[in-house]
């Protein structure tokens, strides 16, 4: 179970505190799949931050009783002055998985090649992100947070991916977090919508598709 209760986030900018999710209370069981719209700057992706542990609320809690990917494609947690296989190492180790394993999964997923061994500085936002999806996949997660990732790579890449995520893990929970909605429609049985700051669910994607629309 996933669980936020009476979480809020705020950041300082230049003019003062900006809130960006003010008093959100979301929860999930087993293998739940939740989308969640809104439009840009809604908060979507400081929503699934907090929920992964990369960024803590200013206010509230959030509950974990399951194991949570990192939000996929996301490389801000990798030191850039080490290789790829340095990195690899490391978090292999974190969750207590085979580095060989890891590695070769990797490798081969990500299609590196030699880059593997490279400072992850070096890369491509396409190659960070081909390799921090590669990584989340070679780790087995209750959850996974997706943002946006499916737009990462080409076509080939994209179907990969698809395949990777949605077939052989469809026994997964998974929390999509997108402004395109035929995404959510596709791949979810809920959705959450993210407005100044609240949040409104609906069982019923198309009530929330149509609230959504409501919005703009």
């Amino acid at each position: 179970m996933i669980k936020l209760e009476n979480v809020s986030k705020q950041y300082h900018i230049h003019s003062g505190w900006r809130t960006v999710l003010d008093d959100i209370n979301f929860e999930m069981k087993g293998n739940d799949k939740v989308g969640f719209l809104g439009r840009n700057g809604a908060g979507k992706s400081t929503l699934i931050r907090l929920i992964s542990g990369v960024e803590q609320p200013s206010k509230g809690t959030v509950s974990r009783g399951v194991s949570v990917s990192w939000p996929l494609a996301f490389g801000g947690a990798f030191q850039g002055s080490l290789t790829g296989m340095d990195n690899l190492r490391f978090i292999a180790r974190i969750y207590d998985v085979d580095i060989q394993y890891v590695r070769d999964f990797v490798q081969d997923f990500a299609e590196l090649g030699s880059y593997l061994y490279e400072p992850v500085k070096s890369y491509s936002q396409g190659m960070r992100a081909r390799f921090a999806f590669a990584l989340s996949m070679a780790i087995e997660f209750d959850c996974f947070l997706i943002d946006e990732v499916i737009s990462v790579g080409d076509a080939r890449f994209h179907r990969k991916c698809e395949e990777e995520l949605f077939e052989r893990r469809k026994d997964r929970g998974i929390i999509l977090v997108s402004h395109e909605v035929h995404n959510i429609r596709e791949r979810c049985n809920s959705v959450c919508v993210l407005h100044q700051g609240k949040m409104k669910h609906f069982d019923n994607i198309d009530e929330g598709y149509d609230f959504y629309n409501s919005l703009i």
